[in-house]
């Protein structure tokens, strides 16, 4: 009889640890994304990869993961860990802030991609209406963890685009909830009498179940987390606040498998209940040294299931499959996004990037097939097309940055030729010259007053927004002497430079009056020593901002001293005369 080791699955700890030790800090050298690096270690160093020869190889043995068995308790860890983490995101503020895309373009989402894709499975693969619904479902959901992780390489989780990917991904998140609980009702139900499954009416019955035993934990959980950790977080002690964190987790994920729910469901409510809270940022950064670790876990133990001897065997199906996955996603996403408000470009270039399959296809599936819900077989295959859509989505996601880039571009250029045209009439019109705060202050009393004004800017977003409301603003630079031309500028009865930057204002200066000598040129300055600069330029009026403010404010402070209005605006007025005169002055102002 084999003696038993007193630390189990020692050696592929060990060798876990030390693949990841190399692994991250390599991945971001080569600016690789992390979780297809673990993916693919999972699949070379697994079962179905360099494990295969081990048998025959024995120094293969020390480097590899033979058999699946002895890391499936690691990922049932990474699985819950992974669940806990999404939970603690989906703050009920987060989510209520974002919620027409969340809750809105999420949903279309997700039921869209689920029925053409569970019809589809259906239909071509001929498989059961369960089968059909629980793989439309799972494949309806995209990788939080790839398309966040690229969007943040890319600095874009804060544009429209990122801000839509992520309010899609909050509601994929929320709808794992579901999709597990119906998992456990149809597998349930099979178990039982594997009779004629009433579909809605068994995922009817499993919904209000399952509402019930959350509304319970969650209930129970929030009465004992939140004083568990006020009582304890005031002594300010690591070890305390980290054990606190993993009973939390395990424990409501043990209430959940009594519930007759996933344990993975637990450990999501589980984050849940703590992002509610006052301690969630707390949590976050002591999670945060082991988030990698973790994900790194998850996903290394996803890749060991992938066995690449399929892609040979069946390279049709697996190309047709992944094609198809992303085809239908694409096709739904691109449409929803652009109601949402984004531009073609950006919708296309969305569609693409949430594309691919999901993490929780593997656990999901996994569930599905220990259910009975799904062939291993045809399993296997599903999750060997997901893992190959997460390898193409970094590719995937490239194309449609050129594709929204190019849109954006044409779209530019769209506006300023209809621009060009519009600009022929603007002769006679009080001309802008940077359209921030300032500049539309100044149009808002212009429009007020009945005169008509036109307006330069040089953010092409805030133009394209503006534009759109009927504001007489376009793109470009009031430096240039064509584009005054174009305006005719020799006949405006005003040029005002509003711009933030002073030697933007201080070029635009002296570009007008060397080409309009006879133009009424005001310009707004940051001090004293840039409006000088603007008066030897050539502007006609300088305005100093530390001026006028000073100016407002000793005139309040006046007032309120009891001084009479019309003496306080005498003193004002004497102030300004003196600063613009020492601007002419060959001393300069003082």
């Amino acid at each position: 009889m084999q003696e038993q080791h007193p630390l189990p699955f020692l050696r592929e700890i060990l060798l876990f640890l030390s693949l990841a030790g190399i692994l991250i800090p390599t991945l971001q050298r080569l600016r690789i994304n992390q979780v297809l690096g673990f993916l693919a270690v999972g699949t070379l160093f697994g079962p179905f990869g360099l494990g295969r020869m081990a048998q025959d190889v024995w120094w293969l043995g020390l480097f590899t993961f033979p058999n699946n068995d002895n890391v499936a308790m690691l990922a049932e860890l990474g699985v819950l860990f992974l669940m806990f983490m999404i939970g603690l995101e989906l703050s009920a503020a987060r989510l209520w802030a974002m919620r027409r895309w969340v809750f809105g373009a999420g949903s279309a989402q997700v039921v869209l991609c689920a029925l053409l894709l569970g019809g589809a499975v259906w239909t071509i693969l001929g498989q059961s209406m369960e089968t059909a619904l629980v793989l439309g479902l799972v494949l309806s959901l995209s990788s939080t963890a790839v398309v966040m992780q690229l969007l943040g390489e890319r600095q874009a989780t804060g544009t429209p685009l990122g801000q839509a990917a992520f309010a899609v991904l909050m509601l994929q998140d929320l709808a794992v909830v579901p999709i597990l609980i119906l998992i456990g009702a149809l597998g349930g139900h099979a178990a039982g009498d594997g009779g004629e499954v009433n579909v809605p009416m068994v995922a009817l019955l499993a919904m209000g179940k399952a509402a019930l035993a959350i509304a319970l934990i969650y209930l129970i959980g929030g009465r004992v987390i939140h004083p568990l950790f006020r009582a304890f977080a005031r002594h300010r002690q690591p070890d305390v606040f980290m054990a606190l964190i993993l009973l939390s987790t395990f424990g409501i994920a043990g209430l959940s498998s009594m519930a007759g729910l996933s344990m993975a469901l637990g450990a999501l409510i589980a984050g849940l209940l703590l992002a509610e809270t006052e301690f969630k940022h707390e949590v976050e950064l002591m999670v945060e040294p082991f988030k990698g670790l973790l994900m790194g876990l998850f996903f290394m133990t996803v890749g060991m299931g992938m066995d690449p001897l399929q892609i040979v065997q069946a390279p049709l199906w697996l190309a047709c499959a992944v094609i198809l996955l992303v085809l239908i996603k694409a096709v739904v996403i691109a449409p929803v996004l652009r109601i949402g408000g984004l531009s073609w470009g950006r919708a296309v270039e969305g569609a693409l990037l949430l594309g691919q399959g999901g993490e929780f296809a593997f656990i999901v599936i996994g569930y599905a097939i220990g259910y009975k819900l799904l062939e291993p077989g045809l399993g296997g295959r599903v999750m060997l097309a997901v893992g190959l859509s997460l390898f193409l989505t970094p590719l995937l996601a490239r194309i449609g940055k050129g594709i929204g880039e190019r849109a954006e571009r044409q779209a530019r250029e769209q506006e300023t030729r209809d621009a060009q045209w519009e600009l022929e009439d603007a002769r006679g019109r009080v001309i802008i010259a940077g359209f921030g705060r300032v500049g539309q202050q100044l149009a808002k009393l212009l429009a007020s007053q009945h005169i008509p004004y036109v307006a330069f800017e040089n953010d092409a977003k805030l133009v394209s927004k503006l534009h759109a409301e009927g504001v007489p603003v376009y793109f470009g630079n009031a430096a240039r002497p064509e584009l005054l031309r174009r305006v005719h500028a020799d006949q405006a009865p005003a040029i005002v430079l509003t711009m933030d930057h002073p030697s933007s204002a201080l070029q635009a200066v002296r570009g007008i009056r060397r080409e309009f000598p006879e133009a009424r040129l005001f310009a707004r300055s940051r001090d004293e020593k840039h409006a000088r600069a603007l008066k030897l330029a050539g502007a006609s009026v300088v305005v100093p901002e530390t001026l006028e403010a000073s100016l407002q404010l000793s005139a309040f402070v006046l007032e309120s001293m009891g001084l009479d209005e019309r003496m306080v605006d005498d003193i004002v007025d004497r102030e300004r005369d003196q600063f613009a005169q020492a601007l002419t002055a060959p001393g300069g102002a003082s």
